[in-house]
């Protein structure tokens, strides 16, 4: 097997980013560098050839397909041979099956070292008036993923208990850290649906090292424990979490800090738990000082009308019982973050037959999530807008719209575009809804096509067969 020198490398990759810096479909190039792409390569060892599909045109296209609405194989292929007879390059093969293996031999570890380092950038640069009283707020939430039923995809996701064999989908967990300054993911965890460790709260305690000291962690009731909170103390980082529904509140007990509002100390469970080791649970404290807060709904149409807020930030003059009602209302940007990837980037049902493509497919989605948050961070830095003021679909929108003028265009005429697309990304702000409801409910039927009560083969047996 060939390999080229370190030199030659280097020019193979400058030269191929400068290339491919005008695809359309792919207007990050100026956010990921050369040498970061060729240093996330060179640290999972991986050998260089001289190839159609190198590293790093491969992540190129396999962004273009992402972002593409199709999704399609074939089309990010076309995209890569038009631009090469566009170019005057020696054109490619249209078959997609060079493009399908060159993404194989990707490195996962690459995709996902990327997601977290351009998920980072956005928010070392941000404002201090972006942060929350200047720290940094981090939201915590799960979700699932579906995939193609094949055996191999059905053997690590299996799908759900409750559907039939031959008639569910193969189905993965999905726990994912974002930033609510900027919106980006700092991290995420994939795993089984269901199974020992799988839950929401086991993945994202290996995602505890995206944490960092003078965080606050924002989340649902779903991660409010002992163990879990006296972790994040352990670490220097607070929790505003959402009060667990089997735990009893009772503001009668605890030190009074105004109405509906103490400090508590919470008792250290006496069990430990399976997934904890005998070293780490010996070394949690007996008693946690922890402070709940009852926060009143009062606005027609919502479904909840009180719940409490626990969390570790115990001073009552900096933090107000109305600031942690506030923050923890944010906590459902994390909803919308994650509508934004599952429905504007169409992550919901992921194309890949197996679980090594299924898991860079999941990166890839959210590495383009990273790099159009990082576009709209900067829209709203220059147009002094907020980010989570700014529509995601308008920005994928103005984005895919601005590609096809953005790839012929060089020096100042191409800084002149990338200053109007800014300008458009920041003039579609989400509209100011406070308090919004709506039944939930569908008005347009579906085809009314029977369900599936079968295997497909069978179906399709008993159909030759009446024939």
């Amino acid at each position: 097997m060939s390999r080229c020198n370190p030199d030659r490398v280097q020019r193979q990759v400058q030269s191929q980013l400068r290339q491919f810096a005008q695809t359309p479909g792919l207007p990050f190039a100026d956010l990921l560098s050369a040498e970061q792409v060729q240093e996330a390569v060179e640290q999972e060892g991986h050998a260089f050839r001289d190839r159609l599909y190198s590293p790093w045109v491969t992540l190129w296209v396999f962004l273009s397909q992402v972002l593409d609405a199709t999704q399609c194989c074939r089309q990010a292929v076309a995209r890569l041979l038009a631009y090469r007879v566009g170019r005057g390059l020696p054109a490619c093969s249209p078959d997609s099956g060079g493009y399908c293996k060159a993404r194989g031999r990707l490195p996962e570890a690459v995709l996902a070292q990327l997601t977290r380092v351009e998920g980072r950038k956005p928010l070392d640069e941000a404002p201090k008036e972006w942060l929350w009283k200047g720290r940094r707020v981090k939201l915590a939430d799960g979700s699932t993923v579906s995939m193609p039923d094949t055996p191999a995809n059905q053997k690590e996701y299996p799908q759900a208990p409750t559907q039939q064999r031959g008639l569910g989908f193969p189905i993965a967990r999905l726990v994912v850290v974002f930033s609510l300054a900027v919106g980006t993911v700092l991290d995420a965890a994939l795993g089984r649906y269901q199974g020992k460790q799988t839950g929401e709260p086991a993945l994202f305690r290996q995602l505890h090292d995206t944490l960092e000291p003078n965080d606050v962690v924002l989340a649902d009731c779903c991660y409010c424990s002992y163990f879990e909170m006296a972790l994040l103390q352990e670490r220097g980082i607070d929790g505003v979490l959402r009060q667990h529904q089997r735990r009893r509140t009772d503001f009668r007990r605890g030190q009074r800090l105004g109405q509906r509002d103490h400090v508590v100390a919470w008792d250290k469970p006496q069990k430990q738990p399976d997934w904890m080791d005998a070293e780490t649970y010996a070394r949690i404290p007996q008693q946690l000082r922890v402070r709940e807060v009852e926060v009143l709904v009062r606005q027609k149409g919502f479904r909840t009308q009180r719940y409490v807020v626990v969390t570790t930030l115990l001073d009552s003059e900096n933090v107000t019982a109305p600031d942690l009602a506030l923050l923890y209302r944010c906590r459902w940007q994390a909803e919308l973050n994650l509508r934004s990837l599952k429905v504007t980037l169409q992550m919901d049902v992921l194309r890949c037959e197996s679980p090594a493509m299924v898991r860079k497919e999941v990166w890839a989605h959210l590495l383009l999530y990273n790099l159009i948050r990082q576009v709209m961070a900067e829209a709203a830095r220059q147009e002094g807008v907020r980010p989570w003021e700014i529509s995601f679909a308008g920005a994928l929108q103005t984005v895919r719209a601005f590609l096809p003028e953005l790839r012929p265009a060089r020096g100042p005429r191409r800084q002149q575009l990338i200053q109007e697309m800014l300008r458009a990304i920041a003039f579609h702000e989400i509209g100011d809804r406070p308090d919004r409801y709506e039944p939930r409910q569908i008005k347009r039927r579906p085809k009314s096509y029977p369900l599936m009560t079968e295997p497909r083969p069978e179906a399709r047996s008993r159909l030759t067969a009446k024939t």
